[in-house]
């Protein structure tokens, strides 16, 4: 896969923050060597988030982030604020571009807000390249302009320096084979499938299994039986897509490890323990109560829809409830969750990690549980222990 093939989220997402006119745009230009963002000396130029896949050097694959500004008046500027602030939520390097040598009170309180997130932040004072050599600057800022790049180099070096420490070197399932081993993927062709490709988290755990030196083996759900017949050395592990849970686990013998996609991508970002906690709460769930179901990403609805069908009617089977749901996508995420009984949301392949732990953590901090299609799907169908199996550290917990 080709850097600008590269998944947005398995990107660095670097966003830049700031007040209307610090110069968030001329500092995005000038980092890219692009003119990706319109400049201008108007205020409120920026009116929406902009998001730019490109290749940052040496980092490689990221997301740039340009944000309207922060002190944006009126009630469409507090909107726009709010998408800033919402950005975030998605950033892995935040860069916070100051007017100026000193910073104001919103200066303050957005660096604040920044570090209180655990984001790695650098701050950049655009606009003071005259400033004299004894003005006193202070340790860990960088001073120049995006116009004369002066500083430009140097903040940079510090985004670089702050992707190696946000970006550490994880695995999907290769940690899981040795090589040689060979991994059964199990992948339904049916009306939601795409024509003429695989979804991302299976082209994602394919690439995993190949640069871990493993053998990847893709079957319809249909061939698995005669598969394993056929290959004469046991597989190591067969995964499976979510809606073909139970006959997959039916099929595959009791000593061949068994998980899926959905439950590989929970434990990647770093969200497995919480979704196999939150599967749990179905089953004390009460005529009435409200769920909902979240995608990270919009696409065409079919008829037999895994979110808004095949879901909702497995999990009142599962209860026995007369239950509600709701639905959201992309990256519309409700705030407040008070008002829901649970949680259930896609694996997340199109979300990057930081999203994806922010999503749950807004869940855990209301009291409201989540989970994920695949777990929830394995657990109402009495097969969640033995799919987690392979995590030894969660199958503890059930």
């Amino acid at each position: 896969m080709g850097l600008n093939e590269t998944p947005s989220s398995n990107r660095v997402h670097i966003g830049i923050f700031g007040k209307r006119n610090a110069g968030k745009s001329s500092v995005m230009n000038a980092l890219t060597n692009q003119s990706i963002a319109i400049v201008s000396d108007v205020l409120g130029t920026t009116t929406d988030p902009v998001l730019k896949a490109m290749e940052l050097l040496p980092i490689g694959p990221v997301i740039m982030i340009d944000t309207p500004g922060i002190d944006d008046e009126g009630e469409l500027g507090a909107l726009r604020v709010r998408k800033s602030y919402q950005m975030l939520n998605k950033t892995d390097i935040a860069v916070a571009v100051i007017d100026g040598a000193e910073e104001s009170a919103e200066d303050i309180a957005l660096i604040e807000r920044i570090r209180k997130k655990n984001i790695p932040c650098a701050v950049f004072h655009n606009k003071s390249d005259t400033l004299p050599e004894n003005f006193p600057r202070k340790e860990g800022h960088y001073y120049g302009s995006a116009l004369t790049r002066d500083g430009i180099d140097q903040l940079k070096e510090a985004i670089v320096k702050l992707a190696q420490i946000s970006e550490p070197d994880k695995k999907i399932v290769g940690d899981l084979l040795n090589p040689t081993d060979i991994a059964v993927l199990v992948v339904p062709i049916d009306a939601a499938a795409p024509k003429g490709r695989l979804i991302l988290p299976q082209q994602q755990t394919i690439r995993d299994i190949l640069e871990a030196g493993g053998i990847s083996v893709v079957v319809k759900e249909t061939e698995l039986a005669e598969t394993l017949k056929k290959l004469g050395t046991k597989p190591k592990l067969v995964i499976t897509d979510s809606q073909a849970f139970g006959k997959v686990s039916a099929e595959t013998p009791e000593d061949i490890l068994l998980t899926s996609f959905s439950i590989l991508f929970a434990r990647y970002k770093g969200t497995l323990e919480t979704a196999v906690r939150g599967a749990k709460a179905l089953d004390s769930l009460k005529d009435g109560d409200k769920i909902l179901i979240s995608e990270g990403c919009t696409h065409h609805r079919q008829c037999g829809d895994i979110g808004t069908v095949k879901l909702p009617n497995w999990v009142k089977k599962h209860t026995g409830k007369d239950v509600a749901f709701e639905f959201t996508s992309g990256t519309e995420f409700p705030d407040d969750l008070s008002g829901y009984a649970a949680v259930i949301h896609c694996g997340g392949c199109m979300l990057n990690e930081r999203e994806m732990k922010y999503r749950y953590a807004c869940a855990e901090e209301q009291g409201v549980p989540i989970t994920n299609y695949g777990i929830a799907i394995a657990h109402m169908h009495g097969i969640l222990k033995r799919s987690v199996e392979p995590f030894e550290e969660i199958s503890k917990i059930l």
